[in-house]
């Protein structure tokens, strides 16, 4: 049981990750993105041809998707959300709904229905482990994702709190119409908000390629994941998506060491428990509302 719950807590890392770049663009746009889990596969194969096929460096090649991934981030804001959101809250919705199919289809069309994977270029990573006492091993790349996305998240959290930037994040997503009358720009903050978001995807997309195969389609699944870890773990909460990451995490490994469909089946249903928790009895739910409440990065969170 407790090489499960390890294994479990590693797993919630990469969910972390995933989920991260989504409650991250609800928070400040009120905006669900079901495009997330395609333009994570996309960040994937943009990744692997820059590798497999043109034959740069992993880094150099995260380090192009990276910028490009946020170029795109900007554009969608400016080009789609911007636009849509003039439509009322559920056209946003919808609009990503449809870029995901296209990214999808799009990238179905390009490379076909073969997985890929980027467990050649880091060689040994993609299986090596450690030995720990009691007969329990951990994986070095399962340890890698963890400590990244604990990087990741300090890191926007102290941007979202020292930084110009972070502040007028913090102030538009509170009350953009009073962020405007302050000066702030709330679409180039939103844009910028977004290109944040897309570089998190990225980062997601590069550690799916390495610790799994992917192919066009896989964007719906993981899209299921990140809505779960940051439904569990509080929406507009960054650390609150580590803690809903490790609680699927574990439900998952765990159910699937006691049946072979555990798997999804006990994610599913600690997500629903939680879901039905804060919904009918807020005060009691399985994750402590306070310690949530002090992880917010929301403007009013300033005050806690």
């Amino acid at each position: 049981m407790i090489n499960q719950i390890l294994q479990g807590v590693m797993l919630g890392g990469y969910y972390a990750l995933i989920a991260c770049g989504l409650a991250f663009m609800f928070s400040v746009m009120r905006i669900i993105n079901l495009a997330h889990g395609s333009l994570a596969v996309a960040s994937a194969y943009l990744i692997f041809v820059l590798t497999e096929k043109a034959k740069l460096p992993l880094a150099a090649g995260f380090v192009i998707a990276m910028i490009a991934m946020a170029i795109v981030g900007w554009l969608i804001q400016r080009l789609i959300l911007d636009r849509s959101a003039r439509g009322g809250q559920l056209l946003p919705i919808l609009s990503t709904f449809g870029l995901s199919m296209v990214i999808d289809n799009s990238l179905f069309e390009q490379f076909g229905a073969d997985t890929r994977s980027l467990a050649n270029a880091i060689g040994d990573l993609s299986w090596a482990s450690w030995e720990l006492p009691g007969g329990i091993y951990l994986g070095k790349l399962p340890v890698l994702i963890f400590a990244t996305a604990v990087v990741l998240l300090a890191s926007l959290q102290l941007m979202l709190s020292h930084t110009t930037l972070g502040r007028a994040i913090r102030a538009t997503a509170e009350d953009p119409d009073t962020a405007g009358l302050m000066g702030i720009d709330a679409a180039k903050v939103n844009a910028a908000a977004a290109a944040i978001a897309m570089v998190t995807v990225t980062i997601a997309g590069m550690f799916l390629a390495m610790r799994a195969t992917f192919e066009p389609y896989s964007g719906a699944p993981q899209l299921l994941f990140a809505f779960e870890a940051a439904v569990i773990g509080g929406a507009g909460s960054l650390w609150g998506t580590l803690i809903g990451g490790i609680v699927l995490g574990i439900a998952q490994t765990v159910g699937a060491s006691l049946h072979p469909l555990g798997f999804l089946i006990a994610g599913h249903a600690v997500f629903l428990v939680i879901l039905l928790a804060r919904l009918f009895l807020p005060d009691l739910g399985l994750l402590p509302a306070k310690l949530l409440n002090r992880t917010k990065f929301l403007y009013r969170g300033d005050a806690a």
